[in-house]
């Protein structure tokens, strides 16, 4: 099946504690059905010091489900669900608010 939303793409996340927060995709994981997502469900991981680290509290992104994020329009700006549609002998991905290709 073929991947709604890709590395690099910029989402809105539609339900839980970051809900109407914007970002972009840093890492997909299909089998697990996640997404990572710069600035988003943020994590603070508490490290002991060491010689080789310093010590302290490390926020880090931590991976959100795929069905709480939706693409953000690239003409509108809000959230859009997404289609595909063939462009000669290339299948592209359309946003289905604007009807705009997503990928060139």
């Amino acid at each position: 099946m073929a991947a709604k939303l890709r590395k690099g793409d910029k989402v809105i996340v539609l339900t839980g504690k970051d809900k109407g927060r914007q970002g972009e995709i840093t890492q997909v994981m299909p089998k697990e059905g996640k997404a990572v997502v710069d600035g988003i469900n943020i994590a603070i991981r508490h490290t002991r010091q060491s010689q080789t680290s310093q010590g302290g509290r490390i926020p880090k992104a931590m991976p959100i489900q795929l069905s709480n994020l939706a693409l953000v329009d690239p003409k509108e700006g809000g959230p859009t669900r997404v289609g595909f549609r063939m462009e000669g002998d290339k299948k592209v991905r359309v946003a289905k608010k604007s009807g705009t290709v997503i990928d060139a």
